[in-house]
Parts: C-alpha cells; sequence; structure tokens
C-alpha cells in the first residue's frame, strides 16, 4: 500500500513538474528594439505638394519593432517614422524578415506615423514626383528602408525573454480636434481660419483614448524590469514644419516616458485612425507650428499616460493569433471630363493659377486611371495576443468614425487600430463625408462605402479569432 502510494505520488510530482514546465514553454516573450531610418541630407521631405530637401536633423528617425512569441508562433509590430510606406516596401520587408528571422511574412504588421518631417518613400502615386519621389536620393532610401525594417525584426527577435504584459486605456480630450467644420453657409470646411466667425461645429468627432501597452522583463529570481510601452492615439503628425528632419510629436514623447523610465525604454507609438483629426484648436490664435508644439503634445500625452500607470491590468492570456484578408475596394467615380482636365493641370503644376484643389483632383484621377478600373486590393491585418488584445491595421488615413466602429464592435477589450499599416490608398473617408467634399473627400481614391467595406472585413477577422 505505502509502495503503491508513494508510485502514486511520484507520478503526480511528475505530472505536475511537467504541467510547470509546459507552462513556462507556453509564457509569452517578447523583443523590442529601434533601428535608425534617419536619411542623409539632402533627401527629399515628404507631405507638402512640393519639393523640400532635408537641411538637418532635429531628432533621429527610427523603424521601431515589438516580435511577441507563444508556443512557438511569432508576430511583429513594425512602427517607421515616415510619412507613408507603399506597398511595394512591405512585400519586400516582409520577404527580409521571413528569410532572416524566420517570422511568417504574413505575420508581420508594418506601419507609418505620418511624420511630415520625413523622407519621400517613392511608391505608386502619381504625387511622389510632385515631392521628390523620383530623385535618385528619394530611390535610394526607398530601396534601402525594407533592409532597416528587417533589421529592426532581426534584432528584436534576437531579444525575445518572457515578459509581463499589462493594459490600459487613458482619455485624452485637450490634443486632438476634428478639423473639417460645418459653416454657417452649410459647407463643411476643412482647416478653416481661426476664430472664423462662420463656423458653427465640428463636422465629427475626436477619438480620445490613449490606448497604452506596457511591457516588462520577466527574469527568474529578480524583480522585472520597464522593457517598452506600445502607445496608440489618433492625431495626425504634422506640428513641427520646416526642412528638418524630426520624428514629430512621437519622438519626443519616447524622450520625455524614457526619462522616468530608464534610458533603454523604448516607446513604440501607433497612430490611430485620424484621417480627419489633427492639432488645430480654432479657438486659440496661436499658429501651433514648431518643435515647441511637436513638444507641448507629447506632454500632454505623457501626462496621460503617466496618469494611467496606476490603471495598468496585467493580460494573464498570451495565445497569438494572426488573420488576414484582402478586400477590394471600389474606385472613385471620374468622368472623361475629370480626365482631361486632370492632364491639363498635371501639365502645368508649376503655374501659379493651379489651384491646390485642381492638383489634388488631378492626382486622383490620373492614379484611378492608371489603374485601368481594377479596384483597390488591400490588406486588412489582425494581430490578437491573448483574450483581450488586438492589433487591426488599416491602409490609408482613416477617418476617425470608422476607427471607432472598429473598436466599439470589437470583442477584444483593448483594440488597437493601426492606420497606413501594410500599405497606403491615401485617404479614406466615411460614407457620409463624401457628399460634405472638401479635402480628404477630394484627395480619395476609394468610392463612398469602400471605408465601411474595410470595417467589416476586420469586425469579420476579430470575431473569427475570438472564436
Amino acid at each position: 500500500m505505502n509502495r503503491a502510494m508513494c508510485s502514486l505520488s511520484f507520478a503526480v510530482v511528475c505530472l505536475f513538474a511537467s504541467f510547470t514546465q509546459a507552462f513556462a514553454q507556453e509564457a509569452l516573450r517578447a523583443g523590442v528594439a529601434a533601428v535608425s531610418i534617419t536619411p542623409p541630407n539632402g533627401t527629399p521631405l515628404a507631405g507638402y505638394y512640393r519639393k523640400r530637401l532635408s537641411e538637418g536633423v532635429l531628432d533621429d528617425l527610427y523603424a521601431k519593432a515589438i516580435v511577441f512569441e507563444q508556443g512557438g508562433a511569432k508576430a511583429a509590430v513594425v512602427i517607421c517614422d515616415i510619412l507613408t510606406l507603399p506597398r511595394h516596401t512591405i512585400v519586400t520587408a516582409r520577404q527580409l524578415i521571413e528569410t532572416q528571422s524566420g517570422i511568417a511574412g504574413a505575420n508581420v504588421m508594418i506601419a507609418a506615423t505620418h511624420s511630415h518631417t520625413s523622407p519621400v518613400v517613392s511608391g505608386e502615386n502619381t504625387r511622389d514626383a510632385l515631392d521628390g519621389g523620383d530623385s535618385v536620393e528619394a530611390k535610394a532610401y526607398t530601396a534601402n528602408l525594407p533592409k532597416l525594417i528587417a533589421q529592426a525584426v532581426a534584432e528584436a527577435n534576437r531579444k525575445l525573454a518572457p515578459i509581463k504584459l499589462s493594459a490600459t486605456v487613458a482619455q485624452e480630450h485637450g490634443a486632438s480636434f476634428n478639423r473639417r467644420f460645418w459653416m454657417r453657409d452649410g459647407t463643411v470646411s476643412w482647416n478653416p481660419p481661426k476664430q472664423d466667425k462662420n463656423i458653427i461645429k465640428p463636422a465629427g468627432p475626436i477619438d480620445p483614448d490613449v490606448s497604452l501597452l506596457y511591457l516588462e522583463s520577466q527574469p527568474k529570481d529578480a524583480l522585472g524590469q520597464p522593457l517598452a510601452s506600445f502607445v496608440n492615439f489618433a492625431l495626425h503628425l504634422d506640428t513641427t514644419g520646416g526642412q528638418k528632419i524630426s520624428a514629430d510629436f512621437p519622438g519626443h514623447l519616447a524622450r520625455l516616458l524614457a526619462e522616468s523610465k530608464g534610458k533603454d525604454f523604448q516607446t513604440v507609438f501607433a497612430t490611430g485612425a485620424c484621417g480627419n483629426i489633427n492639432h488645430r484648436d480654432i479657438k486659440w490664435l496661436d499658429n501651433q507650428k514648431g518643435v515647441a508644439e511637436a513638444f507641448r503634445i507629447a506632454t500632454i500625452l505623457a501626462g496621460a499616460i503617466n496618469r494611467s500607470w496606476s490603471s495598468l491590468r496585467p493580460l494573464t492570456s498570451s495565445r497569438i493569433q494572426v488573420r488576414s484578408e484582402i478586400v477590394k475596394l471600389p474606385l472613385a467615380p471620374i468622368t472623361d471630363a475629370d480626365v482631361t482636365k486632370a492632364k491639363e493641370v498635371y501639365a502645368r503644376l508649376t503655374d501659379a493659377k493651379t489651384t491646390f484643389q485642381e492638383q489634388v483632383n488631378a492626382f486622383k484621377v490620373l492614379d484611378i486611371v492608371a489603374r485601368n478600373g481594377q479596384p483597390l486590393e488591400v490588406e486588412v491585418q489582425v494581430i490578437t495576443v491573448g483574450d483581450e488584445l488586438a492589433f487591426v491595421s488599416l491602409p490609408g488615413e482613416i477617418f476617425v468614425e470608422l476607427g471607432q466602429s472598429i473598436k466599439q464592435a470589437s470583442p477584444y477589450r483593448y483594440t488597437m487600430i493601426v492606420e497606413l499599416a501594410n500599405g497606403s490608398i491615401g485617404y479614406v473617408p466615411n460614407h457620409s463625408a463624401y457628399p460634405e467634399s472638401n479635402y480628404e473627400v477630394w484627395s480619395a481614391r476609394c468610392a463612398a462605402g469602400a471605408g465601411e467595406l474595410l470595417v467589416s472585413a476586420a469586425l469579420r477577422l476579430l470575431n473569427a479569432a475570438k472564436q
């Protein structure tokens, strides 16, 4: 009897030990790395419908990568301090990542922050040439960028170690503003003059969520140390201006958080759905431009984050899933007259009589013509970690209402909307914005309803992952 009991006890101990070992092997691991993607002086800068050559560096640009691993499954999220990333850059970077790090390219999300003080990355748009995208410098930078993105993932992959992952959502209502306004004449204006008496009210909401992930190392027999944060907020990156390289306010935010968490602490900032959101407060007469403005916004966000540390909630499950869907989006309708006009405008872009609206329309129309009637094919991707955390990629400058629709219906408590991810098709307004018109609608290559198709795809993927 005693021998039998001893045998049973030994079996239970062995079973428990095996279970414990298996659990340890299934623990969530992560690695974080940042690789400089700062270009040399003289590289064309993106975002202003004119050629600007960089004249120095205010602060460096980075490709920042987080690699998650659990039970042999890996996924990576890479955020680049760049205006936009064309699809060919994503494809090449994924191929390099798969070769160098053994992470399936389909399991990698790559996004741009949309800094307007970053280089042109030569893509598929007619407008690229106006920004200097056809220059030798821009083409050289574009060719090298996938290698730097892959390097960031490789370094993060080498740093994989057990972590504790926590999350929370803070609220900040004073840093972002809807930039479309209903006017007294019944129209919707884009960035009207400050304190304009003809303004009635904003034409849409903001998204005040400052979503925060917090990664701590979990070494054996030692206290964990701050490793990194992932911050998701819906705000257009165009505060700094000028002709010097800068990551804009996310760069300042990263440095501010490192002051309290340690010099090696990384902050990865992902831009939320903010196609119609910027930092411009129409009630305030300050021009809100320059380094001081970028630092002011970073300070506001750092304050919201610092107030939220105590509300962090540990994420206890860690299973990694990646799902994606190719969505076909209808092109914006154009007429023969539109095409004729676009060609005329493009032929005289340097003419002072060419208006901004004419230029925007011309680039849109010529890009649509180049597609020969083929719809836009874009990727929507979802990466989930456990039962509460999801990253959602959307391929353009997405109106805030669309991002909120996903978050409100998502089965994941912490849903990070990452715009300008895995490619970009430019502005994606919500359906009701199309008859209101103005800049974002003039520019949109996709037809009304395209944004809602992206929302539907994202929710299908989120719900499938949750099952």
